[in-house]
């Protein structure tokens, strides 16, 4: 009671302080006089004022904006509106409803039809970022779609309709083997190589009452799921075929600046080092303009996340299998940097298991150059990414508890300052790369000379100076040249090509290849296995670069990085012969001779033209 009647008292000893105050200052003339303490205004109206032109300005900014979007806007449909009538006006036949040209012959991966594709997709994504889904799409998804997708998974967790799933997928795969393979047997050859690597998974996996086979079995089914979607489908292979041709079209621009830096001699020469590795300057300048953008970013998260509601494996692993798809095995990891201190050993195996069964995008055009299908190039890295979940999850299963959460992830994003800057930056970080591979194929190629000369000396003591250290190794390879679906009297060169990439690099076995193709030496479909076979980073000098760069990313986990390395180098390995595997079955040899046709015309129409 005292303390609170002191601190009435205290109040209103305040409050009259406070009203003598003011009285004293109205009564005091002088004091009112005194600049100490008079109210100034003129500070609050400079503000509202401030506030009023900011919203003034804001608001004329909205205007403009506005007012260029519609311009641009304008201008899309009228070059759109012309081009259709010049298109209609350009082709001989009348556009009706019967007509027996479908879609009045548009041709969809050239001239007007890419048109109408490229406009098509930017309208659609436009549409269902901008009215559909904050409209409608977020309501679905919170009231329907989202419980729905709950209860499914709750619904496939069930013993039981996991192995009925597992026992219908497999039926359905039989079926289909037995129509694909039904006038040539001998493609079921093929499936050797995956079964054996399946069989050398469990046998050999770190700890085999931990494999999730759902995984395993998704996994390797989306594998050749793919690979009926990209090669034997008609559709599918169109598409990418297209896709392929517009990389390579793509990629091709690198030339023009190798040309003006390097002269027209080094070019049409075809110097390794001066035509075909500056496209890497060129493909790196791309990615990180993309990347600052945010557009990677955004489309390796999506896929990130449907890999990882297919196979169920965890966002990081997921995340980096999909960008494995267009970056290489040291710029993938950069996208989930902060969380590699927090991986498992098991993650850390899947995530070397995808930069070793993969290539990037940054070096096709080393093996377009040298004649390899950029459709077969880039059918092979979407098959790998659910296989080198499956397989990784096979040789090394998950044993800890993940720290890393969708809800939690965030992707890296670009540090440049401006566009400019991150266009400049890209250009240069290629220079590591292209000076990396540069000395890495002289190296090697010259140990494994050394390497030659030395096997070839000590048979030449015995009498077969044949036999050499490449030669020891292709009669290694070429039970699994086999095992892929490789004809037996193509199995020695094939085996050779895969013994080359695996102990040199992939750069020269790609060239080795085309020069078999190129001089007829061995059947298409051959080469198309072969292709697959070898389309990944698995080899001695990526071994280290890669232990290299994710040490440089996490220095406390070098020794796990370290100890699940080779592991990792030899599933990636497997991947890339289970892929070649799948192409072998489905891949046809008439049209893969069409397709080398195209493609060695294409090149020696490049050559003469330099």
């Amino acid at each position: 009671m005292d303390s609170m009647g002191d601190k009435d008292s205290m109040g209103v000893t305040n409050n009259a302080y406070e009203l003598d105050h003011t009285d004293l200052r109205r009564s005091n003339p002088e004091f009112n006089n005194k600049t100490d303490y008079q109210v100034d205004y003129s500070h609050d109206h400079d503000l509202s004022v401030d506030r009023r032109e900011t919203q003034e300005n804001s608001e004329i900014n909205k205007w403009i904006k506005r007012g260029l979007h519609l311009i641009l806007q304008i201008a899309i449909v009228g070059y759109f509106v012309y081009a259709t009538y010049h298109y209609h006006d350009i082709n001989e036949y009348d556009c009706k409803y019967d007509s027996s040209i479908p879609l009045c012959g548009i041709r969809f991966c050239t001239g007007y039809g890419m048109l109408v594709l490229l406009l098509g997709f930017i309208y659609l994504a436009l549409f269902y970022y901008l009215i559909f889904k904050p409209k409608l799409g977020l309501f679905l998804h919170k009231n329907y779609l989202h419980p729905a997708a709950v209860k499914w998974h709750i619904f496939l967790r069930k013993r039981a309709v996991s192995i009925a799933c597992i026992v219908l997928l497999l039926a359905l795969l039989v079926i289909y083997l037995v129509f694909e393979t039904k006038d040539e047997p001998k493609k079921l050859y093929s499936l050797v190589a995956p079964c054996f690597f399946i069989l050398c998974g469990y046998v050999f996996s770190t700890k085999r009452s931990a494999i999730k086979w759902r995984i395993v079995i998704t996994g390797i089914t989306c594998q050749f799921l793919l690979g009926i979607i990209c090669i034997r489908w008609e559709v599918g292979r169109k598409i990418f075929e297209c896709l392929g041709n517009k990389v390579a079209t793509f990629l091709g621009y690198a030339t023009d600046g190798a040309r003006f830096v390097f002269g027209d001699y080094l070019i049409a020469e075809e110097v390794f080092a001066f035509a075909i590795l500056p496209v890497i300057f060129f493909f790196s300048f791309f990615i990180s303009v993309l990347y600052y953008l945010g557009a990677m970013q955004w489309v390796v998260i999506k896929l990130g996340w449907i890999l990882q509601q297919i196979l169920g494996t965890t966002v990081c692993e997921s995340v980096t299998a999909a960008a494995n798809i267009f970056l290489g095995m040291s710029e993938s990891p950069l996208l989930i940097r902060p969380y590699i201190q927090k991986l498992t050993k098991s993650e850390i195996h899947s995530i070397m298991v995808s930069g070793f069964a993969t290539v990037s995008g940054t070096v096709l055009a080393a093996y377009l150059s040298f004649g390899a299908s950029a459709a077969h190039l880039i059918t092979s890295s979407v098959m790998a990414a659910p296989a080198t979940l499956a397989i990784s999850k096979l040789y090394m299963p998950e044993t800890e508890v993940s720290q890393t959460s969708s809800d939690t992830i965030e992707l890296e994003k670009s540090e440049d300052a401006s566009l400019l800057d991150a266009a400049s930056s890209g250009a240069s970080n290629a220079v590591p790369i292209v000076l990396g591979i540069i000395a890495n194929i002289v190296a090697f190629v010259a140990f494994v000379a050394f390497l030659n000369g030395l096997v070839s000396w000590l048979g030449m003591l015995i009498g077969h100076e044949e036999v050499d250290f490449e030669w020891i190794f292709s009669k290694i390879f070429m039970p699994l040249a086999w095992a892929m679906g490789v004809p037996w009297a193509d199995c020695d060169k094939i085996a050779k090509v895969v013994a080359t990439k695996t102990i040199i690099n992939e750069f020269v076995a790609y060239e080795r290849l085309g020069a078999l193709i190129d001089n007829g030496e061995i059947k298409a479909r051959s080469a198309g296995i072969a292709t697959f076979a070898i389309c990944g980073f698995a080899n001695p000098s990526s071994l280290g670069i890669l232990i290299g760069s994710l040490s440089a990313m996490a220095p406390n986990r070098r020794g796990m990085i370290t100890s699940v390395a080779f592991r990792a180098f030899i599933v990636g390995s497997i991947v890339c012969f289970i892929s070649a595997s799948f192409a072998g079955i489905l891949l046809q040899e008439e049209e893969q001779q069409v397709v080398y046709d195209k493609i060695f015309a294409k090149l020696a129409h490049r050559n003469a033209t330099y």
